[in-house]
């Protein structure tokens, strides 16, 4: 089968320059998203002053932008191949040779291979050449990407360019983790400072002239305050100028007697150093002169370090700055207006704080990662159908779980990904992350994990009171709270039990103590479970009876099992009708523990009225869930109540990932292939397949964002959103990715004793006890 390619003509590292750092960080981006089933090859531009030897592989072909016989032999070239699926140009006008960059014009006519041109640039009030250019190359391309809205508005009404036609994906960001300004700044040396950064190439465009003008009625207040210019002087300007706009800067450093409060950096600085220092910076300037510069990817990167920004009002500014982040200047080179901006901000540090964090925020929608999402929407279409794209599965972190651990327990909360110690600690999460923990240690055993487990089951154990009661919550210093006697902890102690079981389950592989004390715990609880009421209780009782039960055989477990199940079978049969094949009334959380529950009764007991119940509600809830080729479970914001209209939106990865807990058995009970194929589905919502395309796990650090709202992620990343998720990938691990041929997972027994069933059917007055095997 013929394989489509996507081929991106830009200019590309080890050349120096914004557009060749953007394209590299996309197809990075690309290529970590979708693996192989994304194959993207690069035709550098080059010019006199960046003849290159050591490109990367990706790099096929290259072009002397300079002329134009260049552009027309590797255009004859990609005219051979069969395998090109679409072309992406990455325009800027210096770029390209001819009057207005005229040669990519003839170079898309001579080419025939479907078109998708990114413009970085685009100037309003353009004369009749420039409008020309740019109608040509619209009319040559089948899509076209600008980087804000304001150009997306600029093309349609100066340009004259169809709206229908034009996508707006904002400029990436790379995501960094929530740090410490304080300890970046002991690493540097900048402990006792206030430092107000500014980055990238440097030209007479970047106004750092203008700050530097401004930081003497500032130094009067605020003598701490560290100017730091990052980044060396423009390779084009080096070529035509040499370092005189740069000696100019120091000189005036001097002339201002400012030595001892600007250091310039000159550097092309590695990416990890740039983000350390763009995150100890207190403020971020941007200063440039051109009311016409479409966008910065140096805004973009310091916001998404979470700095407060002060911006001259460029489009891509007044797009993103608003008052909660930053402070948009009224103009240009105004260096009174300027240190005015700057001291509001040094003498309001409160304001700097939410300020940073509020960027931080905003920007978190527009990583690379995200922004390959949207790119490769477009492309797909020209990959053809044979080559459907294909999530790639991120690699398995413990980094932020293992940050959220003390050593009493995994905490509730965080702030973005730093630990929040105020709500304390939960039994529900500890009992979560000892099962994924276990999980993990199945597949991946080392000591780490192994103290992690028994860090867990240690809180459960304090947690167990006399009566083998669980209690839930406990602060941060080890007391219980007043919550625990406020609320019905009935979940709480089922999930505990299903917990303990889960790790009986495994007990050849662990430390014999752990063992002990998880089977103390274990027959202390289970005395009270009689006495639940609560059907995700019952349900989590089931399961932690089965897991038990898979070593330790005990008849009085089992006849606890079937009045358990029973009683689930007792709710569901008074509130289903022919439409509503469902425990209650509503759909609420953790609903897949229900059917769930049954199957493992059903494996318990072999009762097959728990088996079918279990697969006609399964497939009831599935049915609520998959639509569209993407999941959506039932939103925080408001349950789904039969009788009324479904709320959507406020999704949270707990209920996506025991979905695929579910998803897991099912199949493996059933060997039905379409649990495997929704399972995948369920997954890809983390990885971006949902309602906003954003994907909802952190990649630096193996964490989970904890809501997909309407509007926004909450990027907070507490403990239950990062256990569920690590328990899904795990999960996952397991699964072919394509969805085509979705087969067994390895190492997973067969279960021939299922036997036959027929679908349930229902009548007015009774249900038949008559059930089928698809």
């Amino acid at each position: 089968m013929k394989k489509f390619k996507i081929l991106f003509i830009c200019s590309y590292p080890p050349r120096q320059c914004g557009i060749a750092t953007f394209s590299q960080d996309l197809i990075t981006s690309l290529k970590k998203s979708f693996g192989a089933s994304m194959d993207i090859e690069v035709c550098a531009l080059e010019n006199e002053c960046c003849n290159i030897d050591d490109y990367p592989t990706e790099v096929s072909y290259r072009i002397d932008a300079r002329e134009v016989d260049s552009f027309f032999k590797v255009a004859d070239r990609l005219n051979e191949r069969e395998d090109i699926g679409m072309v992406c140009v990455q325009h800027e006008f210096g770029l390209f040779g001819g009057e207005y960059g005229s040669h990519l014009v003839a170079f898309l006519l001579r080419l025939n291979i479907p078109i998708s041109c990114v413009f970085h640039t685009v100037l309003p009030n353009p004369d009749l050449k420039r409008i020309k250019v740019m109608q040509a190359l619209a009319d040559l391309s089948e899509k076209l990407i600008v980087l804000t809205n304001r150009s997306a508005e600029i093309l349609e009404k100066d340009y004259s360019i169809e709206k229908s036609k034009l996508n707006v994906i904002p400029h990436g960001t790379h995501i960094v983790l929530w740090k410490e300004k304080q300890a970046l700044k002991n690493k540097y040396g900048f402990q006792d400072k206030m430092v107000l950064s500014t980055f990238g190439l440097l030209s007479k465009n970047k106004g750092i002239e203008t700050t530097l003008r401004a930081l003497p009625k500032v130094i009067d207040k605020f003598p701490e305050t560290l100017y730091l210019v990052l980044g060396k002087t423009h390779p084009e300007v080096v070529k035509n100028e040499g370092e005189t706009y740069r000696e100019s800067l120091m000189d005036l450093v001097g002339h201002l007697g400012l030595n001892d409060n600007v250091i310039f950096i000159n550097e092309y600085l590695e990416l990890q150093i740039l983000l350390e220092y763009l995150t100890l910076s207190d403020i971020y300037i941007f200063s440039s002169k051109d009311p016409n510069q479409a966008v910065s990817g140096t805004f973009a990167y310091a916001m998404s370090c979470g700095n407060p920004v002060i911006s001259t009002p460029i489009p891509h500014s007044r797009e993103c700055l608003d008052p909660s982040t930053g402070i948009l200047l009224n103009g240009f080179e105004d260096s009174l207006e300027l240190s005015n901006a700057i001291i509001n901000l040094l003498q309001q540090p409160a304001l700097r704080a939410s300020m940073g964090k509020n960027a931080f925020t905003k920007m978190r929608a527009f990583s690379w990662e995200n922004v390959a999402l949207s790119y490769s929407d477009i492309f797909q279409d020209y990959l053809k159908k044979q080559n459907p794209l294909e999530f790639v599965l991120p690699p398995i972190k413990t980094d932020h779980i293992e940050n959220m651990t003390t050593d009493f327990g995994i905490l509730q909360f965080s702030s973005f990904d730093e630990p929040d110690t105020s709500f304390g600690y939960t039994l529900d999460d500890n009992a979560r992350a000892l099962i994924t923990m276990l999980m993990y240690y199945e597949q991946h055993a080392s000591e780490k994990i192994l103290q992690l487990i028994e860090i867990y089951l240690d809180f459960m154990a304090f947690c167990q009171q006399e009566n083998g009661e669980f209690y839930n919550y406990v602060d941060y210093s080890h007391h219980f709270t007043d919550q625990n006697t406020e609320v019905n902890l009935q979940d709480s102690n089922g999930r505990a039990i299903w917990a303990l079981g889960y790790l009986l389950s495994g007990a050849t592989q662990l430390p014999e103590h752990l063992v002990a004390k998880a089977e103390n715990c274990f027959k202390k609880a289970i005395p009270n479970v009689t006495n639940f009421e609560s059907p995700r209780a019952l349900g989590f009782v089931l399961k932690g009876l089965y897991f038990y039960q898979k070593n330790n055989t005990d008849k009085t477990y089992t006849a606890i099992a079937q009045k358990l199940a029973d009683e689930l079978l007792r709710i569901f049969d008074i509130s289903t009708d022919n439409q509503w094949e469902w425990f209650e009334d509503y759909l609420t959380y953790a609903n897949s523990v229900l059917p769930d529950a049954l199957l493992y009764a059903w494996r318990i007991t072999k009762d097959h009225r728990y088996r079918e119940v279990a697969e006609i509600t399964f497939d009831f809830l599935l049915s609520q869930y998959f639509m569209k080729g993407q999941i959506k479970v039932v939103s925080n914001d408001g349950w789904f109540h039969k009788r009324n209209k479904r709320v959507f939106y406020g999704e949270q990865p707990i209920e996506v990932a025991y979905t695929i807990l579910s998803l897991d058995l099912f199949y493996k009970v059933t060997h039905k292939k379409k649990y495997a194929q929704q399972l995948h589905t369920a997954f890809s919502w983390f990885l971006g397949n949902n309602h906003l395309k954003q994907i909802m796990h952190n990649p630096v650090n193996g964490g989970c964002y904890d809501g997909l709202e309407r509007e926004n992620i909450n990027i907070n990343q507490g403990a239950e959103s990062s256990i569920c998720y690590l328990m899904a990938r795990l999960i996952v691990e397991q699964y072919p990715l394509g969805t085509k041929h979705a087969i067994m997972p390895p190492n997973i027994k067969t279960w021939n004793e299922l036997g036959t069933i027929k679908k349930r059917k229902k009548s007015s007055t009774n249900k038949s006890e008559a059930v089928s095997e698809k």
